[in-house]
């Protein structure tokens, strides 16, 4: 059977998201157009909208505001010398959702199973290494490389290690409250508060 092809369309670009195959992707598109084309049409004004959304130019979170920094970057009380390193923007709303965390961020992007860096990556990662020689006077006071205790994320973290130890006074991991394999942005915000606080 053939299908139209705003349809095959929709579901392509549907099926490159993140854990959507081709399937769910079909059934998402016939669920769209069985609630209407008011709900269509006010879908894609939300959709719409994204593209307002700006990268912080600090730790390239989102943000709405009027200049280039993310809330957390423009709060004047946080600490700016002390910065965790995470790979998803899902990763940053979970510890700010444990309220423990008071320094700044940088979003760097998921690692490659490889570990090998992205140029964008690298770019962040030069960003960081500027600001901490620029306004830290060459040292932060500590990273929190907080990577989920996956092996790949203990793998990542044993090569970002190398590159940011001179950075900084310390760099710590998060505590082991986060269960071995478990990811950041599924654990409930006592455990990974606990493990802010016995990062290591």
């Amino acid at each position: 059977m053939t299908l139209p092809s705003p349809i095959k369309r929709l579901v392509e670009r549907l099926s490159e998201l993140p854990a959507i195959g081709p399937r769910q992707a079909t059934r998402l598109a016939f669920y769209l157009i069985s609630r209407g084309q008011n709900e269509i049409h006010s879908l894609a004004q939300e959709i719409e909208a994204l593209s307002k959304i700006k990268i912080c130019g600090n730790c390239f979170f989102i943000h709405q505001n009027v200049g280039n920094l993310c809330d957390t970057c423009a709060d004047s009380t946080r600490k700016k010398d002390v910065i965790a390193i995470i790979e998803k923007e899902t990763d940053l709303v979970s510890i700010e959702n444990t309220k423990k965390f008071n320094g700044r961020y940088l979003v760097l992007g998921v690692i490659s199973k490889t570990g090998i860096l992205e140029d964008w990556q690298k770019l962040r990662l030069q960003n960081l290494k500027s600001f901490i020689n620029k306004d830290l006077d060459g040292k932060a006071e500590e990273i929190i490389l907080a990577f989920s205790p996956t092996s790949n994320g203990d793998f990542n973290v044993s090569l970002l290690l190398k590159e940011l130890a001179p950075l900084a006074k310390k760099v710590t991991r998060l505590g082991r409250g986060l269960p071995t394999g478990g990811e950041i942005e599924f654990a409930d915000d006592e455990t990974l508060g606990e493990a802010l606080a016995k990062r290591s």
